[in-house]
């Protein structure tokens, strides 16, 4: 975790915390025994969520699962946007940037 700790709406911190729940699943699911780091970063107005692990990286075939595309609408949901695939060096990274206050009327 790094930056001031900002309180969340319930709807980011919702958010948020079922994208971590759903990258860790597909890192158990994909890449079993591997690795993983989840990192918090407080930036101004926003919080990037970066999940990571050190396993053998996208799959040639992806499967017929949803987390991914759950993953984006979530974000989308909120006004944020998520991001997934090859970690740099090896691995895969799934990235989340949220606002930090949810949207006013």
């Amino acid at each position: 975790m790094s930056g001031p700790v900002e309180p969340l709406d319930p709807g980011i911190e919702l958010t948020a915390y079922r994208i971590v729940q759903e990258a860790l699943t597909n890192t158990r699911r994909h890449a079993p025994g591997a690795a993983v780091d989840v990192e918090l970063r407080y930036r101004g107005d926003e919080l990037v969520l970066r999940v990571y692990d050190n396993g053998p990286g996208p799959a040639s075939d992806p499967g017929s699962g949803h987390g991914l595309a759950g993953m984006r609408e979530r974000a989308a949901m909120v006004g944020g946007q998520v991001t997934a695939g090859a970690a740099p060096g090896a691995g895969f990274l799934v990235e989340a940037v949220l606002p930090t206050k949810g949207a006013t009327p």
